[in-house]
């Protein structure tokens, strides 16, 4: 396995400086934000892809450090109910595909995305119940009307330009937000549809993440790894379970706060993870992604690297010679 960056962290540094600084760190591998959430900092689609002799020069700024691109990330909503917004998120989506073809780059991650309930609908609607039934209908309204066909046209564009891995993000807010509703949308759009693991997102749901990776890891769903770390608040959870609409920097009176690796869990619960990722076939990037507010960007990252360093594996396994 390799240790990779999600590159937002160093969004105020240019695109030279960014690597340099990650590659005198140790980083093998970057993840690039092309648009949306993640924004395009270091790496503007219409500027790559309209300019070859920028395109080679970004490339080589990779090559000349020993470094490569895990994915291209565009997480935003192409289902969002109001058309402009959906528009912006597709069009980003289609464009990192295109730059992603041209890069040679195997991965793209985002969001799976949320309708709202209508098609007149004025923001998204994620659903978290079955009852009353106008929510089950609700959400086999989103699924079979706009989910799915929007999901089964967006595979097939991504294979017709050798994209074989769609990295869903599974998070709270989205329709595809834990391994079952990975594998339902993987099932209907096929199986260039994978996750991008962040077990941060799944452990504040009551998801055990080592559990996570053996269901998806069996389907071969796993098509890029997230490090991040979340601390649950236990006295709170207690009181008001781990839904929590509280801004992220009220620290103290959330249930969960994303934590650098390694402060939300101890080592050993990384290191389970790193295993049951090699146990399952996974022998790809672990980007971390640096959203801690208790740390700086520096030392947050420096700390999840160190940590990461100790616990992957970098050899091949050993052969059964005992057994």
């Amino acid at each position: 396995m390799k240790i990779g960056v999600f590159t937002v962290l160093y969004q105020n540094l240019s695109f030279e400086e960014m690597l340099t600084k990650l590659s005198e760190a140790g980083v093998d591998a970057v993840e690039l934000g092309t648009g949306n959430f993640p924004g395009n900092s270091h790496c503007d689609t219409d500027e790559l892809l309209d300019a070859p002799d920028k395109l080679r020069a970004f490339q080589r700024a990779l090559e000349t450090r020993g470094m490569t691109i895990s994915g291209l990330s565009c997480h935003g909503n192409p289902l969002h109910p109001n058309p402009h917004t959906a528009k912006e998120a597709h069009d980003v989506w289609r464009k990192t595909v295109l730059l992603a073809e041209k890069l040679e780059v195997p991965v793209i991650n985002g969001f799976s995305g949320c309708p709202g309930d209508h098609l007149n609908a004025k923001y998204p609607n994620w659903v978290t119940c079955s009852w009353p039934p106008e929510y089950k209908e609700m959400l086999d309204w989103q699924w079979n009307e706009v989910v799915i066909p929007y999901w089964k046209e967006e595979a097939a564009f991504a294979r017709l330009h050798g994209m074989e891995r769609i990295a869903l993000e599974m998070h709270p807010g989205f329709v595809v937000y834990n391994p079952e509703t990975l594998l339902k949308l993987r099932e209907h759009a096929g199986p260039v549809i994978g996750a991008n693991f962040d077990p941060s997102h799944l452990i504040w749901q009551g998801i055990d993440p080592v559990e996570a990776i053996k269901k998806l890891g069996r389907e071969d769903a796993i098509h890029h790894v997230h490090a991040k770390d979340v601390y649950l608040d236990q006295a709170n959870i207690k009181v008001n379970g781990v839904l929590d609409t509280k801004h992220y920097s009220e620290i103290l009176d959330r249930s969960w706060t994303f934590r650098s690796v390694g402060y939300g869990h101890d080592e050993k619960m990384w290191k389970d993870i790193l295993s049951t990722l090699r146990a399952v076939g996974y022998d790809y990037v672990i980007s971390i992604e640096h959203e801690d507010m208790l740390a700086s960007t520096d030392e947050g990252l420096g700390k999840a690297v160190s940590l990461l360093k100790r616990s992957v594996f970098k050899d091949k396994a050993a052969e059964l010679w005992w057994a």
